[in-house]
């Protein structure tokens, strides 16, 4: 009988991650499969968890040199539950911009990632809600107070559940689609027509989980549905600003569908928005994108408007905040840079 040099079955593991292996995928070690499913994993971070029988396929422990086959169930289990259900309240200011006894509506700077995960355990909006509220509700994934999100690097408004009640309402709203959600969103590229839908299933990309990606019809079991309903604000040249409104809420909507129509995201590092996809070759405009990426390290994207029915009045509310001073910088210089264009 072979001998793995496993440590003996321990009844108490977490599981920390699970992974259910594509159908195209081609025979690859599981060490590199993990580093590109996995957030911050390195090589020797899983080849350390396939050594101390941390990595199960089809429920049996596997060393890093296994190689994972389409449909393997891959589950990442340790002694330890995962961070995020160990939540430490933290006095971390929040800009709120509404509250009453049912609810809050927060606006959350760029950075600041929403709820823990992998990689990110403190620091994050529901650590400093914990610490400024006592008893707020779980949702269904046991979040305490979030009704949605919006990723680290997008800024903008989020509305936070404070009773049960409040919850429920409000996600049975997000669900229906009566939400309103505007973003404004600087893209790459003149975008040609002045408004437009864009509709497609949202999934994970099959070589990229960090990333999702649009599947198409020949592929519609994939995904789920998803509809962005986009209106050009101003044409800068190389760039474009646009208003974005929400039908569905999506991980990274708006950031995949507009990569999706040729226009990512302005300064998108995780799809590609960090290189210069449209303009010229001259050096003068290579050092004007990257200052302009300086003045704003991040995706250009922001939840500026957010509207919902009360959950005890039945009131419609709608709240609004101003761009970012990153953002406003930003679009400066790019109005600036196409005017001295259209100029030469």
């Amino acid at each position: 009988m072979e001998d793995n040099n496993f440590p003996e079955e321990n009844p108490e593991l977490y599981e920390h991650h699970s992974f259910t292996v594509e159908k195209g995928q081609q025979p690859l070690r599981i060490d590199k499969y993990l580093m590109n499913f996995i957030e911050n994993a390195t090589r020797n971070k899983v080849q350390a968890a396939a050594k101390g029988g941390s990595i199960r396929v089809n429920g049996i422990p596997v060393k890093s040199n296994y190689k994972v086959k389409p449909l393997d169930e891959i589950k990442v289990l340790f002694e330890h539950p995962p961070h995020e259900n160990l939540l430490v309240p933290e006095d971390i200011p929040i800009d709120i911009v509404y509250e009453d006894e049912h609810l809050l509506v927060v606006n959350k700077p760029a950075g600041m990632v929403v709820h823990p995960g992998h990689g990110n355990y403190s620091g994050t909006l529901i650590n400093a809600l914990t610490f400024h509220f006592d008893n707020l509700p779980n949702n269904s994934s046991d979040r305490p107070g979030l009704v949605h999100r919006i990723d680290k690097d997008t800024s903008g408004l989020l509305v936070v559940a404070k009773t049960e009640k409040a919850m429920t309402h409000l996600s049975n709203q997000f669900a229906a689609k009566t939400s309103k959600r505007e973003y404004i969103a600087l893209v790459w590229g003149n975008v040609e027509e002045d408004e437009g839908t864009i509709e497609g299933n949202i999934g994970r990309h099959p070589k990229n989980r960090l990333q999702n990606t649009v599947y198409l019809d020949d592929d519609e079991d994939k995904g789920k549905p998803a509809v962005t309903h986009y209106k050009v604000l101003e044409r800068l040249g190389y760039v474009t600003l646009v208003s974005c409104r929400l039908e569905t809420g999506r991980t990274h909507q708006i950031r995949v569908h507009m990569k999706h129509i040729g226009h990512t995201l302005f300064n998108d590092e995780r799809y590609g928005g960090e290189k210069i996809l449209k303009g010229t070759t001259f050096t003068k405009y290579k050092q004007f994108v990257d200052n302009c990426f300086k003045v704003l390290p991040r995706q250009a994207l922001h939840a500026k408007t957010l509207g919902f029915k009360h959950p005890k009045t039945g009131e419609w509310m709608s709240f609004t905040t101003e761009l970012p001073e990153d953002m406003q910088q930003c679009i400066k210089k790019w109005r600036a840079y196409s005017k001295h264009q259209d100029n030469l």
